[in-house]
């Protein structure tokens, strides 16, 4: 059974009232590190180690209120959540400047990279910029966001939940449309470079 019916058994075990009640843990007890304590891990020796993991990058997007342009900003802490119903998930620094006007507009479209696509990846990194400048794009259909071109896939959700976890929130967006483009090899970031 592949992963899809996998998890399709075991929608239909939890909604067939057969499964047990399962008691919640107690949420732990969250503080932040005192300055006369040493952090559990080096920040350094933490993302140097984390930086083996390859991840796929995406570009998250959402219109602008009226009188201002669209956001966006790249990320490659991206990943689908749920199927049903249809969730995904992406983190954002809480410092970032551009999560607030997407929280603003309460929807955003995903947009996964293909290979060939590094320098816009760079572009949408940066911050303070116009991002869109010469980019091509048109309206998602559900939400309105930017749908960029020349994507490997475009994920167009509504927000559904904001957690807090450390400097970043984790962002829950329910699908609203999907689709995937005719690109060929996604583009990958691996110990701080593009493969």
């Amino acid at each position: 059974m592949g992963q899809a019916g996998t998890a399709e058994a075991a929608v239909r075990y939890l909604r067939s009232g057969k499964a047990l009640a399962v008691e919640a843990l107690p949420r732990p007890e969250l503080r932040c590190v005192r300055e006369d304590e040493r952090a559990p891990v080096d920040p350094a020796e933490f993302r140097r180690v984390l930086g083996n993991f390859a991840t796929g990058v995406t570009v998250v997007t959402a219109p602008g209120a009226p009188g201002e342009g669209p956001a966006g900003f790249a990320c490659q802490s991206f990943s689908s959540l749920s199927l049903d119903p249809p969730l995904v998930a992406f983190m954002v620094g809480r410092t970032s400047a551009t999560w607030p006007r997407i929280a603003r507009a309460g929807v955003f479209c995903v947009n996964v990279l293909s290979a060939a696509q590094g320098e816009l990846c760079r572009a949408f990194a940066v911050s303070g910029a116009d991002k869109f400048t010469g980019v091509r794009h048109d309206p998602a259909p559900a939400s309105g966001s930017p749908r960029l071109a020349g994507t490997l896939a475009w994920i167009d959700c509504t927000i559904h939940a904001v957690h807090t976890g450390g400097d970043h929130l984790i962002v829950v967006g329910r699908v609203d449309a999907l689709g995937a483009g005719e690109g060929e090899a996604p583009l990958l970031f691996h110990r701080g470079r593009f493969l």
